[in-house]
This record gives C-alpha cells, structure tokens and sequence, in this order.
C-alpha cells in the first residue's frame, strides 16, 4: 500500500472518472492499491460501511453482464445500494422527444444519489464522440461524481481491472513488458472503448505497445498520439502495424478484440450489420495458440464478453495464461475503490 503521506496528497473525493487520462498515474496507482486490499480483505468491517446509506445511480442506455452485476455487488460491500435506471423508463430529452434537459436530471440526480455511473456504447448514439460527450455533459451539471461504466471512447473501470490482473501475474512493475493490441474478427461490431483505454493506460505504466489490425482498422487519432507520448516518454517501443502474426513475436500481453472500423457511422447512426460482415472476411486475424507461441509466454486478456471461435480460439481463451476470469473478478474490487474514494466523502 502507498506510504501515509503519499495517501494524504491523494483525495479523489468528489472526483468525476471518464477516462484514465483525467487521473494522474500517482491516483491511479493508489485505486489499484487499495483494490488489491479490498480483495484481500474482501468483508472486512473496515469497508463494509463505507457507503452506509448512500445510494449509486447506474444509468444503462446498453445492457450488459458484469458492469450490472459488479457495480450492485460493490454497492452492497461497501454498505451501500445501487439502483438501476435506463433512459427509456424516464422523461429525459433527446433530438426527436420532449422531456428533462442533462442540465436538469443532473442537478435532480446529485440531491438524490453519490454518485451517478453512465453506460453508452456504440449503437446508442449517431456518430463517435457523442457518449463521451453525453458524461461530460453529465459531469459538467453534476454535483456528485460521474464514472464511466463503458461509454463509445473509454472504459476506465476495465482499464484498471485488466492493470489489476497484470499486476498479480506479472509483478507491480509492468515497465517494458510488451502489449500487443490486436483486432480479431468477429460478428459483434464493437466500439473502441476497452481498446482505447487499455492502449493509453498500459503505456502510461511504461509498457511497449503493439496494436495489429487489418488496413483500414485505425483508432481515434489522439488516442494513438497519446499513447505514442506515454511510450517515447518511458523509452518503449510503440507501433502500428498490418501482419496478423509478428505483433505475437515477444508479447508478453495478448489483448485480442475486435472492433470497429473508423466508417461505422454514416447518415447518423452506427451501422453493424455492415461492420460485421466486413470483419468476418478476415478469418486470418483470429488469436490461436499457434499464435501464442511466438509470445514470451504471454497472458490472455479480454474484457469480456468474448466472441469465441472470432477473436480467439477455446484452447486460448480457456488456456492456462488466460486470465479472463480474474480480470472479470477484478471489476468489483476497482469499481469498489474507485467508489470509496470518490463517493465516501472524508
């Protein structure tokens, strides 16, 4: 754990988490300690109260498996209760319907609830940008925290959770390991979230970054720019490139996704069925364990749920380096710290 007086420079209290980016690597670093102890002392009295009486806004515009489940379960374990919302059940606002302004419902919502954590992916909105813009909105208006529990740019809670299982399997000091980012084929249409995030938290910890993906396969440009920064600054290697086989050479990370190309939105909506049928034409870019072996005995990371037989084979995925289950098990011990030391108050 960080030393008491490094803890008492560090207050999140109050404090919004869209991306990772919003924190400094130090914040980082102490959210992650203080998930490992939650999970080493699991119910401990010391934070089974944290939250007592208190209540966590969880507002789904996309369903989902662990996000629900991990978030009520941390509610619970700290003390506290988590409640349930999707837009289609409230009176809210949007480009064709009258109703309750993001000004409005925020500033309603902080009198009510500690914090309040959003849930919008790609189908959900007409063109990239507009979830993150949506918390931001939030987050502009709100008087209690918002976080992010998956939205079109970032996934900051799978971000950690996936450096939490990192830590445990390769050491607290990730500092040269090797990140391959690589796109497997798949009939999902996914956003670029999970990747985003892992990209520019992994390279902040010092990490080397490899994303492989067919042409025409880019992520955000300034996601690529800050990434490239966090590896020039820690002297890692990071690269672009086009082989669905050399990224696996010396990889001791393997983080198989697919996702979707820059042209998924045209005419203001998301467009999967053309997403899905062009990815499935590139059957080659799918991680298997021939694959693997070129890999300094990589783990397998994958935030889950994994579109199997797509983007990875069983023998992978159900292998003994993959540890999908752990970093699945990790979502309830971050989101636990994140909502302790931003929701607790003192």
């Amino acid at each position: 754990m960080a030393t008491k007086k490094a803890r008492k420079k560090i207050n999140l209290a109050g404090r919004d988490l869209i991306c990772t980016e919003d924190w400094s690597r130090d914040e980082l670093i102490h959210t992650l300690e203080l998930a490992e102890d939650m999970q080493k002392h699991r119910f401990a009295v010391k934070y089974t109260k944290i939250l007592r009486d208190k209540t966590f806004f969880m507002f789904f515009y996309n369903p989902s498996v662990r996000t629900r489940q991990s978030f009520e379960c941390a509610a619970t374990e700290l003390g506290g209760h988590a409640q349930f919302l999707e837009p289609k059940s409230m009176r809210l606002k949007t480009a064709t319907t009258a109703g309750e302004t993001i000004e409005d419902a925020a500033k309603v919502m902080s009198r009510y609830a500690c914090g309040l954590g959003i849930r919008i992916l790609e189908d959900k909105i007409g063109a990239y940008g507009e979830g993150d813009a949506l918390l931001r909105e939030y987050a502009k208006y709100s008087d209690i925290p918002i976080v992010s529990m998956a939205h079109d740019k970032y996934h900051p809670c799978q971000g950690l959770a996936d450096v939490m299982g990192l830590r445990k399997h390769l050491g607290k000091n990730l500092k040269g390991r090797k990140l391959l980012l690589y796109w497997g084929h798949g009939a999902l249409g996914r956003s670029w979230c999970s990747v985003q995030e892992a990209a520019l938290l992994y390279s902040r910890l010092g990490m080397a970054v490899t994303i492989a993906s067919p042409e025409g396969y880019d992520l955000d440009p300034e996601v690529i720019k800050t990434t490239r920064g966090h590896c020039k600054e820690s002297g890692q290697k990071f690269e672009i490139i086009h082989d669905p086989v050399e990224g696996y050479r010396g990889a001791h990370v393997v983080y198989s996704r697919n996702w979707m190309s820059p042209g998924a939105y045209h005419d203001g909506e998301f467009h999967k069925a053309e997403e899905v049928e062009k990815a499935l034409k590139y059957t080659d870019w799918i991680c298997d364990a021939r694959k693997m072996k070129l890999s300094d005995n990589g783990l397998y990371i994958h935030p889950m749920p994994i579109d199997r037989g797509h983007e990875v084979t069983d023998e992978v995925a159900s292998g003994p380096n993959s540890i999908i289950y752990d970093v699945a098990e990790n979502r309830l011990h971050v989101q636990k710290a994140i909502m302790a030391l931003t929701m607790a108050g003192k």
